[in-house]
């Protein structure tokens, strides 16, 4: 919005040129992300308080965490407010991948909105039911697989790029729907399991967003991806502008959802999150390093699917309890020590990914 306005004004004033350069535009997208947040977060608090949506804590988990019940949750909203309308302000509004990654993120924030509101408002248990959550999170990934795939200008496009070699891509054709459904869905649920403790899940987020930042500045280059031999795909530098909104946003969220958090996601904000990092990866073709990036999320994810298989099939648990970060406080880690190795991992892997960009 602000990119457009300041277009016109440049025929009058040529300093207003100075917005078009994207680099300004990421900077300025994560700084407004991150004052939004830290603007809101005291109001949303509030808000939350007075409406007494609190966090139920289960009571056959870490006993610690029984201390956090009654702590506001759907704080979620305030990244997802923050994260649109930087992304509206700074980004290239005629570009059909902010609208997609915006609309992805807020579809899935409505899901989440959803299952937090039936849980802590109506008293619901159940929340929105696996079924009908799992069917809206399919409509959202599915719609936007399709609507990438019917819009993509090249071969390359639709192709599965492996990391650490320049020459490989293996054309997709259809299948290209079914692994952005996947990946998008997939990184979701991913997200959302792994928030489980205080700013567990939103560090990781902002990193995985910075690192994916990096590759969809260079992807929509055309010098910077033929020196690093990955696609151009015209289009993608802008979501560096939304990537960088999530980081800033995230990092607002963080002041209060910081040990010992003053108010909690929710569905909301972590089914949205982890959608956004997933379409972000489908378009700038990044599926297997959001795997790597991402890899926190990965083994959460994983866990909970080795204990849940595990007990069906033996009747034994692997783990002391799943997802993994509770399996190391019932260790006798404190909360602390957790959340701080599991950022520290992320780093490393983040890194990881990055250094796919010169390893080809």
């Amino acid at each position: 919005m602000l990119l457009h306005l300041a277009n016109f004004l440049a025929q009058f004033q040529s300093a207003f040129q100075v917005f078009n350069y994207l680099t300004l535009r990421i900077i300025l997208g994560a700084l407004t992300a991150l004052m939004l947040c830290l603007w809101l977060g005291p109001w949303v608090i509030r808000r939350l308080v007075e409406g007494q949506i609190g966090q139920a804590v289960r009571d056959d988990g870490p006993q610690s965490h029984l201390s956090k019940a009654g702590t506001p949750t759907m704080g979620g909203v305030m990244i997802l407010l923050a994260i649109a309308i930087s992304t509206l302000l700074w980004g290239d509004l005629t570009n059909l991948y902010v609208w997609v990654v915006v609309g992805v993120t807020l579809g899935f924030g409505a899901i989440g909105w959803v299952d937090d509101y039936r849980k802590v408002v109506e008293k619901n248990p159940r929340g929105l039911p696996a079924r009908w959550k799992y069917f809206w999170q399919s409509v959202v990934g599915l719609g936007a697989a399709v609507l990438l795939y019917a819009t993509a200008a090249t071969p390359v496009e639709t192709s599965l790029l492996v990391p650490f070699f320049k020459d490989i891509a293996l054309p997709l054709g259809f299948f290209y729907i079914i692994l952005s459904y996947f990946v998008i869905v997939g990184s979701s649920n991913a997200v959302n399991l792994t928030d489980g403790l205080d700013g567990l899940a939103i560090m990781p987020t902002v990193l995985v967003a910075m690192g994916l930042s990096v590759f969809a500045y260079a992807s929509g280059n055309a010098v910077f991806a033929e020196y690093l031999h990955i696609p151009f795909i015209h289009g993608t530098g802008e979501l560096a502008v939304f990537c960088a909104a999530i980081a800033g946003s995230g990092l607002g969220f963080l002041w209060f959802n910081t040990y010992p958090a003053q108010v909690f996601m929710g569905d909301v904000g972590a089914l949205a999150l982890g959608a956004a990092l997933g379409v972000v990866a489908v378009i700038v073709r990044q599926e297997i390093v959001l795997f790597i990036m991402g890899g926190i999320f990965v083994m959460e994810t994983v866990s909970v699917i080795l204990q849940v298989g595990s007990f069906k099939l033996t009747g034994r648990r692997i783990f002391r309890m799943a997802p993994l970060h509770h399996h190391f406080e019932l260790k006798g880690w404190p909360e602390p020590r957790v959340i701080v190795r599991f950022w520290i991992i992320t780093v490393v892997l983040v890194l990881l990914g990055l250094a796919t960009l010169k390893i080809r």
